[in-house]
C-alpha cells in the first residue's frame, strides 16, 4: 500500500511526553494505515506549533489550550484530542522568593519564551489582577534556567517534569506556581490538524488520529519499553531515570479516574474560552468546526434492512408472474 507522507509538529523537545507518537512509529501503527510520518521537534526559543499546521508546512500538531484562543482569532485549526487533561506548566521560583501566590508577580522577571507560548500562566497572573504587559522579560543569550540560577530572572516557564526535576537532582530548592492549583482547569498537549486538511483528506485525518491513540494505549500499558525507545531513539539526552520520573507524573495527567484516552468535552472547551475572556456567543460561533469529529465521505451505503427488501423483490418477480399466468 502506497504510504501518505505527513508532518507531525511537536511542541518541545523529544522526551516521555510524545511517547504515544513514538511507538505509532516504532510499532508500525501509522505504516499500518498507510502513513509515513516524520515527528518534528520543536525549537525551544520559538515553540510555535500554530503556524506550521496553518501553513500547510505540517499537518498534525501538539499544542497547548490556547489552541481555542488562536480559532477565535481567525486560524481554522481543529482540536482532535487532548492527551493531557490538565496543564503540566508551572512557574518555578526559589525557595528563598517572596513569590508564593501569582499575584506576587508584580514587577518580577520572566523568561522570554513565556510570553510567546504559555497562554495558561499569563492567564493564571491576569486573573489574579496582575498587568503581564509590565512585566520585564530577559532576553539574554544563556539559558533561561542558568539566568534564574544566576538570579537574573524570578520565574521561569518549566514543564513539571523537566526543569524541577533537574533542579531536585542538583539540591536547587524551589517551588512551582501551577495553574491546576488555583482553579485554571485547562488541557495540556492538544493533537490537533487544520481544517484544510481535514477538509481535503479526511480519512487522512481519522487513521492518524486513530493510530496516535493506539501508540498512546501502548505506551501506557508497556511504560518501561516506551521509556526505553524514547530514550535510544529520540531522546539520547535523557537519562532512562529522568524520563521514567517523566512517564510517571504524567500517566496522571493523561489518564485520570475516570477519563478516557484523548476525551474532550464541550463544557470544558466552554470553561477555557472563559479563562481567555472569550465571549460564549464566539465560541457557540466556532465550537462546531472547533472540535474534531470524523465524517464518512458520501458514499452509497445499503443497510440491511434495504438490502433484504431487495432480495425480498427479486425472488417475489418469478411468484408474482406465476401468479399472472395461472388467472389467465
Amino acid at each position: 500500500m502506497a504510504q501518505e507522507s505527513v508532518t507531525l509538529q511537536l511542541k518541545w523537545t523529544h522526551q516521555f511526553q510524545f511517547a504515544g507518537y513514538y511507538m505509532a512509529q516504532q510499532k508500525g501503527y501509522y505504516r499500518d494505515a498507510g502513513l509515513n510520518v516524520t515527528i518534528r521537534e520543536a525549537n525551544p526559543k520559538m515553540p510555535d506549533t500554530f503556524t506550521p499546521v496553518a501553513t500547510g508546512e505540517a499537518q498534525f500538531g501538539v499544542a497547548h489550550s490556547g489552541i481555542l484562543q488562536q480559532r477565535v482569532n481567525g486560524q481554522p485549526l481543529v482540536a482532535m484530542a487532548a492527551i493531557l487533561q490538565f496543564s503540566p506548566y508551572c512557574w518555578m521560583v526559589k525557595d528563598s522568593s517572596d513569590i508564593f501566590h501569582p499575584r506576587d508577580f508584580t514587577a518580577k522577571r520572566i523568561t522570554e519564551v513565556s510570553k510567546k507560548d504559555s497562554t495558561e500562566l499569563l492567564v493564571m497572573l491576569k486573573r489574579s489582577g496582575i498587568d503581564t504587559t509590565t512585566l520585564d522579560v530577559f532576553e539574554g543569550d544563556e539559558p533561561a534556567l542558568q539566568a534564574w540560577q544566576e538570579n537574573k530572572l524570578d520565574a521561569m516557564q518549566v514543564y513539571i517534569t523537566t526543569q524541577p526535576y533537574l533542579m531536585t537532582q542538583q539540591g536547587v530548592s524551589h517551588r512551582l506556581i501551577c495553574p491546576q492549583r488555583y482553579g485554571m482547569d485547562v488541557y495540556g498537549d492538544v493533537l490537533f490538524t487544520s481544517e484544510s486538511m481535514l477538509k481535503k483528506h479526511p480519512q487522512t485525518v481519522e487513521k492518524f488520529y486513530q493510530a496516535s491513540l493506539k501508540g498512546w494505549r501502548y505506551a501506557l500499558m508497556n511504560m518501561d519499553e516506551a521509556i526505553a525507545i524514547t530514550q535510544q531513539v529520540y531522546a539520547p539526552n535523557k537519562s532512562f531515570h529522568q524520563l521514567a520520573y517523566e512517564a510517571e507524573v504524567l500517566k496522571d495527567y493523561i489518564l485520570p479516574p475516570t477519563t478516557q484516552l484523548g476525551n474532550m468535552s464541550m463544557a470544558k472547551w466552554r470553561l477555557i474560552a472563559d479563562y481567555y475572556g472569550i465571549k460564549q456567543t464566539q465560541f457557540d460561533e466556532h465550537k462546531a468546526r472547533f472540535v474534531y469529529k470524523y465524517q464518512e465521505p458520501e458514499q452509497l451505503q445499503l443497510s440491511w434492512m434495504l438490502i433484504a427488501a431487495f432480495i425480498v423483490s427479486i425472488i417475489s418477480i418469478p411468484l408474482y408472474l406465476r401468479l399472472i399466468l395461472a388467472k389467465k
